[in-house]
């Protein structure tokens, strides 16, 4: 899972990539290609 600086560009990447926040942690999760996880914080 990389951890990037802007999230912006990583929900760019894909139309299903999805922002969701848990614990205080900012993720992008993507069901259909799950190479495109990243975490911010």
């Amino acid at each position: 899972m990389k951890i990037l600086n802007s999230l912006k560009s990583a929900k760019k990447r894909d139309k299903d990539c999805r922002i969701v926040r848990r614990k205080g942690r900012t993720y992008v999760i993507n069901k259909k290609n799950p190479r495109l996880k990243a975490r911010q914080g």
